[in-house]
């Protein structure tokens, strides 16, 4: 058993639900005419953002469909407040996330390597889930889950020195072959690069209304198998982190799970709106006698290492501890 595991505490920006990808699995996406798609205002992130604050978040996680200008109506939108791609939008987001006294962390999916070195600066982490190396059809016509593209991208991120989050979805017609090939190219990727900072084990949860509705979930001991892999695959410096909101986590840690990821006291999992956080009273009473540690988006290790850009020193430093932990917070 670890002598602690870790958590972020953060606020959870959907900025927009429209996506050009078409996951099967997917209940966040939604097509420009929908009336439920969305492009969120500065004053509506603002809001959050401040609100964040005021809760003790450190982080602010910026995640939203994958390139989406690539349907007009979209184009038009974003156009009308001045933009014209979702990650100049997302620059002066996290320009704004920094002054609010909130370190990004952004998931934007496969970018090139100019539209991460121009959000490098902002971000005190980012992330893009590899999800699998198998070729599926949950996957099928999604030119953003090509496995060269996805690669492309955590490449490039290591080739920048972003510490970098990524991970696995498992139970979406994938098998346990696939999953330690995956693992292995994380490996492979990290031993180049030595910039993943954790992989997240997460289990396939069915959505009302999408094509994977009646897809049944994994069953735990696959998840239990898949933490166990990770954990033996994976080198030492690189965390595995399993979502408290979507599995038995405390059954997980004796496996080499050692990270909640991040939790949030004011949004709920936007990707998983059903699956509500539990808080730090829950966390505690699970874990029993493991220590609850919080850190911030950025992995203790980057932030010794200096993995970060002056921009944001002034917040690491404000909020972090000897150890790069969180300044004060134990549970």
């Amino acid at each position: 058993m670890p002598d602690y595991v870790t958590f972020t505490r953060n606020v959870f920006l959907p900025v927009t639900n429209v996506c050009r990808n078409r996951c099967r699995y997917c209940g966040f996406r939604r097509e420009p005419s929908h009336p439920e798609a969305n492009l969120m205002t500065v004053k509506e992130i603002e809001h959050i953002l401040k609100q964040g604050t005021r809760f003790g978040c450190t982080e602010a996680l910026f995640t939203f469909g994958e390139k989406p200008e690539e349907h007009k109506i979209f184009r038009e939108w974003i156009g009308n407040i001045g933009y014209s791609s979702i990650i100049d939008y997302l620059v002066d987001l996290c320009e704004l996330s920094i002054v609010c006294g909130l370190l990004p962390h952004s998931n934007p999916g496969v970018m090139d390597f100019h539209d991460i070195k121009r959000l490098k600066p902002l971000n005190a982490s980012m992330g893009l889930m590899l999800e699998t190396t198998a070729n599926l059809p949950a996957h099928e016509g999604c030119a953003g889950k090509l496995l060269s593209e996805r690669i492309e991208t955590i490449k490039n991120a290591g080739k920048l020195k972003i510490p970098f989050t990524t991970g696995l979805l498992i139970g979406i017609g994938e098998n346990m072959d696939d999953r330690v090939q995956s693992l292995n190219l994380i490996k492979k990727l990290h031993l180049q690069y030595r910039h993943i900072q954790e992989v997240i084990i997460q289990p396939f949860s069915p959505k009302p209304g999408t094509k994977m509705a009646g897809f049944p979930e994994p069953p735990h001991q696959e998840v239990v198998d898949t933490v166990t892999a990770a954990r033996s695959i994976l080198p030492d410096d690189v965390t595995i982190q399993v979502p408290p909101n979507l599995t038995r986590f405390e059954e997980l840690i004796g496996c080499g799970a050692s990270d909640l990821g991040g939790i949030s006291p004011y949004t709920i999992d936007w990707i998983n709106p059903d699956a509500g956080w539990p808080q730090i009273p829950e966390l505690t009473g699970k874990l029993g006698r493991i220590q609850l540690r919080e850190r911030l988006p950025i992995y203790p290790r980057y932030v010794h290492a200096g993995w970060y850009d002056p921009g944001l020193s002034d917040l690491i430093e404000q909020y972090t501890d000897g150890d790069g932990f969180r300044d004060g917070n134990r549970y």
